[in-house]
């Protein structure tokens, strides 16, 4: 596999050869779906809560009388089935979190960032070490290496405040460390640029 190299500022340099073992193997499809699943799952809060007849006021006293009224039965006026009566098998605050094997995270990513490697959508930049955020030059680079109209992926060798300062404020754009690539935001975007330095480093991210 290879990908398109530009220099900070946007002019070409030639071609780099991406690594095989990271972005030349199968795509292993359940991986990926077990990958991203549990990515969501650990997003949600869990804090969806209700009330029980326990909880909800009222329903001190009995309806009515047990017999002779020819109505059914009624034991107090906050049961599910009346109106403002608590809520039955409503949700209760809990944890949606959980945790997939270390090689199947490893898989996972790998089958991602295969994906993207088959449809051309990798591509290389040197560092971006700007002295100072600035948002201009980093959107004029997206555009000036084919990325400004698609939902891009800047992954950063290591976390640079200037650099995601400068692409924070861009549409479709998410600059995101090495260390916290993840098979989601990779499968969420139509093009990915690797900083040289985290590319060199995604040997070891795969492994995790």
């Amino acid at each position: 596999m290879k990908a398109k190299h530009f220099t900070a500022k946007g002019e070409e340099r030639g071609i780099v050869q991406l690594p095989e073992e990271v972005f030349g193997q199968p795509i292993h499809e359940h991986a990926l779906w077990e990958a991203v699943r549990c990515y969501l799952a650990n997003q949600r809060q869990g804090t969806a809560s209700v009330k029980t007849r326990a909880q909800v006021s009222g329903g001190g006293r009995k309806p009515w009388r047990q017999k002779g009224t020819g109505r059914a039965r009624q034991g107090s006026n906050r049961s599910p089935i009346w109106r403002h009566g608590g809520r039955a098998f409503g949700p209760r605050p809990r944890s949606y979190n959980y945790t997939l094997p270390r090689k199947v995270r490893a898989l996972a990513l790998r089958s991602a960032l295969s994906a993207r490697a088959a449809d051309l959508a990798i591509t290389v930049v040197d560092v971006l070490d700007f002295p100072a955020p600035k948002t201009r030059d980093l959107a004029g680079l997206m555009k000036k290496i084919g990325t400004g109209e698609k939902r891009c992926l800047l992954v950063l060798g290591e976390h640079r405040t200037n650099a995601y300062l400068s692409g924070r404020n861009i549409a479709n754009l998410q600059t995101i460390p090495v260390r916290e690539l993840n098979p989601y935001v990779v499968m969420q975007s139509e093009a990915i640029v690797f900083e040289m330095d985290g590319l060199e480093k995604i040997r070891e991210v795969v492994r995790i």
